[in-house]
């Protein structure tokens, strides 16, 4: 065969190979499993498919053990839809969870394709949501933070609502860092041996809120609480780890009988002896 006609195949071969090969490339950020995690779950949370978690770690099953870390493809396989970038701009009132659910996407899509290191926003930010498309659109690349946050503990949406919403029914008058104490005293609970291990049980626990008792459980929370539900869960907790709150104006002997760690506004916050 002439040479330069060999040559001139091969070129094309490497040219051909270069443009292919770019393309198939997935930079990855990774994700320890924790408790009650599971691939769906942990699919919901960072907004990537169950099928791409485990081509990415060679998964023939469903089973996770805690503790393991997963490769998390920042693209999608080849072949399958790929998450495209629309640009949301906050406005007032606006909080991670609020946005999130607009976009029927977790806040922790949100944290991670921004790189947030916390859950503040402020009015005017410029906000890129992944959101899925269809297998038509072009690629687009989505950077993931390796330092972005994890939440303390596992949570369903419903239960940072319902979180948000006895934040609001306990302490919806107060400074921010009450409201975050009362969420941070329920994570406590629930990370204690001595209380249910979920935000749900610990809330419906007989006989220990007042807005579940008196039906307050059930109002709307503000857009405050969600975001003070939202930094407790994240791992703010200015109660120095408080199993219990009351107001000043408590007559309970027994809750004015315990340590007190904290307070703040007409909340105190306080532990067993």
């Amino acid at each position: 065969m002439n040479f330069f006609v060999r040559f001139k195949r091969i070129f094309v071969s490497v040219c051909v190979l270069g443009v292919l090969i770019p393309a198939a490339i997935a930079y990855a950020a990774t994700y320890t499993v924790v408790p009650s995690d599971s691939l769906s779950a942990i699919s919901q949370k960072l907004n990537v498919s169950v099928e791409q978690i485990k081509t990415a770690n060679g998964l023939t099953g469903d089973f996770l053990e805690i503790g393991q870390i997963l490769t998390i493809p920042d693209h999608p396989a080849a072949g399958s839809a790929a998450p495209a970038n629309t640009t949301y701009t906050v406005k007032p009132g606006d909080s991670l969870h609020v946005i999130a659910q607009k976009y029927n996407i977790r806040p922790e899509a949100l944290i991670l394709t921004n790189s947030l290191t916390g859950n503040l926003i402020y009015p005017g930010q410029q906000l890129i949501v992944p959101v899925a498309t269809s297998r038509s659109a072009g690629p687009v690349a989505v950077e993931v933070s390796r330092s972005a946050k994890r939440p303390v503990i596992p949570y369903t949406e419903e239960e940072l609502d319902l979180l948000a919403r006895l934040v609001t029914a306990e302490a919806g008058g107060e400074p921010v860092e009450a409201q975050v104490g009362v969420a941070a005293v329920v994570i406590n609970r629930v990370q204690s041996s001595s209380f249910p291990n979920t935000i749900s049980e610990v809330i419906y626990a007989r006989n220990q809120f007042g807005p579940v008792q008196n039906g307050w459980i059930k109002r709307p929370a503000t857009s405050t609480a969600l975001e003070a539900t939202e930094k407790a869960l994240y791992g703010e907790d200015p109660t120095n780890g408080a199993l219990y709150f009351f107001d000043t104006s408590t007559k309970n002997s027994y809750l004015r009988s315990l340590p007190v760690l904290a307070n703040y506004g007409h909340m105190i916050y306080a532990n067993t002896k």
